[in-house]
């Protein structure tokens, strides 16, 4: 086993913090979240993700040098290594991948999408080269297990692309699986992923065999999930929106947002307590989304379910979960893991390749090439 003194470095960039922490074989050292103000974003606003690469590496040196720590590490012991939230990158299979230039390329590029998890690789590779270690992702949101099945839709012009949670639901079905004494591999399983967007798996042989995705499946607290295609074609047509404006629509002022003006769940429950009669009927209506996709992952699983797995920042909420086990507790039994321990999971990521158990991988260019 590696050094259990050792210390990862793990980094979570999100559009509106910036998470890291430290981490020993032993468990975390150090978790950190820098907050990002309105006014902080808004200098960024309409500028390319990875302008604010220099912006946030700043901000992280501070918070590491105001813990008492260096941004090469601690006390002469450099990090052993550092680990980033994969970002939108193209296709690829589970794992712990080597962030190198040709990823940071690609990641420039952007062909996918501007998202603040493009930081992930950039950052981690800039506290990487100063400790002279090397810096991974794990498990980036464009991990593609699927079955070749799950990827037709109605039309050929629109097939279904898989980005989704995969970080954090890998992480808590392997959580279960040690919990259990079983393989991850021989689990069937449904992973209920409620945060800012809501990702519903279905977990065969150890893989994602389906899932939801950002542009499909339930609204959440700011994405619209699916909308009637022919009303979502005649508001593209009718003038009231640029493409620009739509985007936001769809994947920042939709969902519980868009119908209650929030998209914080703690104030729309105090409304409802208050007797807010439309909040409570908001929520309700995006449980009952998230219960229904939960019933299609069980049809994809031919009803043959271990457990539902619900994680996630909304997994916090004890009326979420009153509303949502009755929709689902007859599939399987229900083990809630709250919050997204997603640092923790970067974490367990580098230390299984720096413990042998886990090779590291690179990104096949030829997947690159392929979405040029």
């Amino acid at each position: 086993m590696f050094d259990q003194s050792a210390r990862v470095l793990a980094i979570d960039p999100g559009t509106t913090s910036t998470k890291f922490g430290i981490y020993t074989q032993v468990g975390e050292e150090l978790a950190r979240a820098i907050r990002h103000g309105d006014d902080e974003i808004e200098q960024f606003r309409g500028r390319l993700m990875l302008e604010r690469l220099e912006y946030r590496t700043g901000k992280i040196e501070a918070a590491l040098l105001e813990a008492g720590y260096s941004p090469r590490g601690k006390a002469g012991e450099p990090w052993a290594a550092v680990a980033g939230r994969g970002g939108l990158l193209p296709p690829m299979s589970c794992g712990t991948y080597l962030v190198d230039d040709a990823m940071i390329a690609e990641l420039r590029r952007a062909r996918l999408g501007e998202h603040a998890t493009n930081l992930g690789a950039p950052l981690a590779l800039h506290f990487a080269r100063a400790a002279g270690v090397n810096a991974y992702i794990v498990d980036p949101p464009t991990v593609d297990e699927w079955q070749p099945c799950a990827r037709f839709t109605g039309s050929p012009l629109a097939p279904r692309v898989c980005i989704g949670h995969a970080l954090n639901t890998k992480a808590v079905a392997r959580r279960y699986a040690r919990e259990q004494g079983r393989a991850y591999a021989d689990l069937r399983l449904i992973v209920i992923h409620l945060g800012s967007g809501v990702t519903v798996s279905a977990h065969r042989q150890g893989k994602t065999i389906d899932s939801n995705t950002i542009e499909e499946g339930p609204f959440g607290p700011d994405r619209t999930g699916s909308l009637p295609v022919r009303s979502l074609a005649r508001l593209c047509f009718s003038g009231r929106m640029t493409q620009a404006e739509l985007d936001r629509h769809l994947f920042g002022d939709g969902g519980l947002f868009a119908y209650l003006g929030t998209r914080d769940l703690v104030e729309i429950e105090r409304r409802i307590q208050a007797g807010d009669g439309k909040a409570a009927a908001v929520l309700e209506a995006m449980v009952y989304q998230i219960a229904k996709e939960a019933g299609a992952m069980a049809a994809v699983l031919q009803g043959k379910v271990d457990a539902a797995l619900v994680t996630g920042g909304m997994a916090h909420s004890d009326l979420v979960l009153q509303l949502l086990r009755p929709q689902i507790d007859w599939i399987a039994p229900v083990t809630v893991y709250p919050g997204e321990d997603e640092l923790r999971a970067l974490a367990e990521g580098a230390f299984r390749v720096l413990d042998g158990v886990e090779l590291a991988k690179r990104m096949p260019t030829d997947l690159a090439e392929a979405t040029a």
